[in-house]
C-alpha cells in the first residue's frame, strides 16, 4: 500500500505495548512516518525510550497521549494518516472474566472508534489484532477459519465483535479491513509482573528468581506459541496485501502445539533451574487446546513464521536477563 504523497504515516494505537512496541521499532527501521496512540495503562513510555537510538526515530516518531475510547482523541490521531495497525486492547482473559464492562469499553468500542475514524478520514486499510480466543470451545485442536465455537470469555466476545465490525466495515463503507487472530504472542518486552501475565514471562520471571512456577490445571493443556517478530511480520504483511485479503481475520501463529509442562521442560533446560512448579486450579475462561492452522494466512498473506518455540525463548530469556536483572539463585 503506497502513500499517495511518497513515504507512509501509519498510526499504531497501542504502540507502547509489547506487540505494539516491535511493530513501532520495525515500521522506523524500514523509514516509516509513525504515529503511536497509547494511554500507557499497560503500555510502557520505556519501550519508545528505547527506540532513540534508531536513525530518524526522533523525527520520525510522534506519541499521542490518548484512550481509544475518546472517540475525538481517536479522530485527531487518524488526521493524515495512510493506514492504522490497531493493537490497543485489554488483554487477559481472567481480567475480562473479572472486569467485563471495561474489557468491553475498550475492546469493543474502542475498536468501533477506530473504524469510524477511519472511514471518516478516508484511511485506506485498518489491520487489527484478534485473538485465538474467538474459537471458544471449538473440539478441533488446530482452529481453522471458519470453524469457530462459542467463546468462553467476555474477552474472546469483544474480538469476535471487531471481527465482526472490521467485515462490515469492509462491506458498506469500503474500509478496507484485515483481522489478526494472535496465537499465545511471547517474546522481549512482555510484562512479567501484571496479575494477568500470560504464562511465558510468569515461567521465566519465577525460574530466574527460584521461584516455583505456578501452572493452573493439569499443565497438559496446549498452546501454539508465536513468537513477536513473527505477528510484526504478519501485521507488515496485511497492511500490504491485496484488496481480496481485505474483510476477513487470519491466523498468525507458529502451527505448533506444546503442552505447558513441555513449555517449562524447554525454559528449565534454557535457564538451568528446574525447580518444580505449583499446580494450581484451572482458570475460568481457559480453553484445553489451542494450535492455528495457517494455511489461510500463508496463501493469501505470504505469512510463513521464522521463529521455532528454542530460538524464541531463547532470545527471550536474555532479554530478561539483561533488562529486568534478575539471575538464577
Amino acid at each position: 500500500m503506497a502513500s499517495k504523497h511518497g513515504r507512509r504515516t501509519i498510526l499504531v494505537t497501542g504502540g507502547a505495548g509489547f506487540i505494539g512496541s516491535h511493530l513501532v521499532e520495525c515500521l522506523l527501521e524500514q523509514d516509516e512516518i509513525v504515529r503511536v496512540l497509547d494511554n500507557f495503562s499497560t503500555g510502557k513510555r520505556e519501550h519508545l525510550g528505547r527506540l532513540g537510538n534508531l536513525q530518524g526515530a526522533s523525527r520520525n516518531l510522534e506519541v499521542i497521549e490518548g484512550d481509544i475510547r475518546n472517540y475525538s482523541v481517536v479522530a485527531e490521531a487518524c488526521e493524515g494518516v495512510d493506514a492504522i495497525l490497531h493493537q490497543a486492547a485489554l488483554g487477559s482473559v481472567p481480567r475480562s472474566v473479572e472486569d467485563p464492562m471495561t474489557t468491553q469499553q475498550v475492546n469493543a468500542d474502542g475498536t468501533l472508534n477506530v473504524f469510524i475514524a477511519a472511514k471518516e478520514h478516508g484511511i485506506s486499510r485498518v489491520v487489527y489484532a484478534s485473538s485465538s480466543s474467538v474459537y471458544g470451545d471449538s473440539a478441533a485442536q488446530r482452529k481453522r477459519e471458519g470453524e469457530e465455537g462459542a467463546v468462553l470469555s467476555p474477552y474472546a466476545l469483544t474480538k469476535k465483535n471487531n471481527e465482526e465490525y472490521g467485515r462490515l466495515f469492509e462491506d458498506l463503507y469500503g474500509l478496507e479491513t484485515v483481522g489478526l487472530r494472535y496465537f499465545n504472542v511471547y517474546g522481549p518486552r512482555q510484562d512479567p509482573n501484571s496479575q494477568y501475565a500470560a504464562v511465558i514471562p510468569r515461567f521465566v520471571s519465577a525460574l530466574l528468581s527460584g521461584s516455583r512456577p505456578i501452572v493452573y490445571g493439569t499443565g497438559l493443556q496446549s498452546r501454539d506459541f508465536t513468537f513477536v517478530r513473527d505477528v510484526v511480520e504478519a501485521n507488515l504483511l496485511a497492511v500490504d496485501a491485496p484488496r481480496s485479503a481485505c474483510g476477513k481475520a487470519y491466523n498468525v501463529g507458529r502451527g505448533g502445539n506444546f503442552s505447558l509442562l513441555d513449555l517449562l521442560a524447554v525454559l528449565q533446560e534454557i535457564i538451568g533451574n528446574r525447580i518444580e512448579p505449583l499446580f494450581e486450579a484451572p482458570r475460568p475462561g481457559d480453553v484445553m487446546h489451542s494450535s492455528a492452522d495457517i494455511s489461510l494466512a500463508s496463501e493469501v498473506l505470504g505469512y510463513r513464521p521464522r521463529y521455532g518455540l528454542q530460538e524464541g525463548l531463547e532470545v527471550t530469556v536474555e532479554w530478561y536477563r539483561e533488562q529486568i536483572g534478575i539471575t538464577v539463585r
